[in-house]
């Protein structure tokens, strides 16, 4: 009956989604900048990634701010990648929002009003203020309460004490409802913000160490404070520019962040958020960090588009914009002319371009290997053989998506090792681009509205469809 039990327990340790580029950690590069050659989840792009990595250094060090950077290369040549590694490698203090140029045409607001948004959230503020605070080691907490209930409100007594001294607090309702919601005990640090009231609890003090508490891998011990049990703390707080604009706009303020209805925001309200921002940084309050605004597929923005962002890029607090296409030359949307990438000529030249090339089969293999260890996949060697022959005759992409469906094949088996015979089965059910392709123009005839070239000349350019 114990193993009957036993075989029916599932493992729920994973139970995450795995999208197309959560492999990413970051850029893969060393202290001097130098990509390494498997690294973050990254694999080959050494020359993309270098220059990524010199991009994301000058962000850092805020040397850098309203300029404009291109990726351009192939589809599935890790475009999206690399954008994703910049943004692991900014950390959490930076801002970095993304928008995909298709987006601009589906929202209910203006398409320069949605990229003026995107800007703003790629836009941060450090506002610096000062405030009291109480801080120090828990040594007694004494709570009254009363005998008969709802006859008067709980009252008790905290005792703190640093290094040098001891103070004992009295407490109202709200305190004591605050200590008990964060579990705060003898032997605790904490920190009580004066104005506001708010408990931060630090962890635990370390004399307190070595006694038999039940304590979790994640309890922190600290040293107990030094000095006076009341102190001044700068306290840093980081927002973007877009937020600001969404609480002095809204009649419901920060609610409409959650509710994402923000709609249009006037000028004048940003008028006047950067004019009090301005004082700000001259009274040395507040700075500004400006972070990197990725806009993929940049060739489906029409001109209008590319002619604000000519525009918002001269502005003192523009962000770092990074824009991806996988297009060649190409019609510049909203025109009848024709540009590299599909981005106008004064536009272009204000880019520094980054080209991705197409992965080796040493790359393909090795991504594979990665995407297998990230979605959990035991695979032998002959199947991953199998399967790197089969990106690179194909495109990597449909190779990554044959991962799991094989896995699924191998489970049908009761296997427990993905061999080549589920590749070959899922390479069967799961057609990719160019077989597609070719039995289209094999039975183009029996299809609606076909419009496939037909005759002696058209077989070169069929055939050039499919590859």
């Amino acid at each position: 009956m114990a193993e009957l039990k036993l075989s029916e327990t599932r493992d729920l340790t994973r139970i995450e989604r795995i999208g197309a580029h959560s492999h990413i950690r970051g850029l893969g590069l060393d202290s001097a900048l130098e990509p390494r050659a498997v690294s973050d989840g990254m694999v080959g792009q050494t020359s993309a990634r270098k220059a990524a990595g010199v991009i994301v250094q000058m962000v850092k060090d805020g040397k850098i701010a309203g300029r404009a950077v291109l990726l351009a290369g192939q589809p599935g040549t890790g475009k999206t990648a690399i954008a994703m590694g910049m943004a692991k490698s900014l950390g959490q203090e930076t801002p970095f929002a993304m928008l995909a140029g298709s987006e601009l045409f589906s929202l209910e607001m203006s398409k320069t009003e949605a990229l003026m948004q995107a800007f703003r959230k790629a836009i941060g503020v450090r506002i610096k203020e000062d405030s009291e605070v109480i801080e120090g080691e828990v040594v007694e907490i004494q709570i009254d309460r009363p005998a008969v209930a709802g006859a008067a409100s709980k009252t008790g007594k905290l005792t703190l004490k640093t290094t040098e001294m001891e103070t004992l607090y009295d407490l109202g309702a709200k305190m004591i409802e605050a200590l008990a919601k964060d579990k705060v005990q003898s032997g605790d640090v904490i920190a009580i913000d004066k104005a506001s009231g708010k408990i931060t609890k630090l962890g635990r003090s370390f004399s307190r160490s070595r006694e038999y508490d039940a304590m979790g891998p994640q309890t922190k011990f600290v040293q107990c404070p030094d000095g006076e049990l009341q102190k001044r703390k700068e306290v840093v707080h980081c927002v973007t520019l877009h937020e600001i604009d969404v609480i002095n706009s809204r009649t419901q303020g920060f609610l409409a962040l959650f509710t994402g209805d923000t709609g249009e925001i006037r000028a004048e309200v940003r008028e006047q958020i950067d004019t009090k921002v301005a004082e700000w940084r001259e009274e040395g309050k507040a700075e500004i960090v400006p972070g990197v605004l990725f806009i993929d597929e940049v060739h489906m923005l029409d001109i209008e588009c590319f002619s604000f962002l000519n525009r918002a890029l001269e502005n003192d607090m523009a962000p770092i914009l990074v824009v991806a296409t996988n297009r060649g030359i190409t019609t510049i949307r909203g025109t009848n002319y024709k540009s590299p990438h599909g981005i106008p000529i004064d536009f272009l030249d204000r880019l520094l371009i980054i080209s991705t090339q197409p992965y080796t089969e040493e790359d393909i293999r090795k991504i594979l290997d990665i995407r297998c260890q990230e979605e959990d996949v035991e695979m032998s060697e002959d199947a991953k053989i199998l399967l790197t022959k089969i990106g690179v005759d194909t495109s990597l992409r449909y190779a990554i998506h044959l991962i799991t469906s094989a896995s699924l094949a191998c489970q049908k088996r009761k296997g427990k090792l993905v061999a080549m015979e589920d590749i070959s089965r899922v390479y069967e059910l799961f057609w990719d681009v160019k077989r597609s392709t070719q039995y289209l123009m094999e039975y183009q005839s029996q299809y609606m509205f076909n419009e496939a070239p037909t005759g002696e000349g058209d077989e070169e350019e069929a055939n050039a469809m499919v590859s």
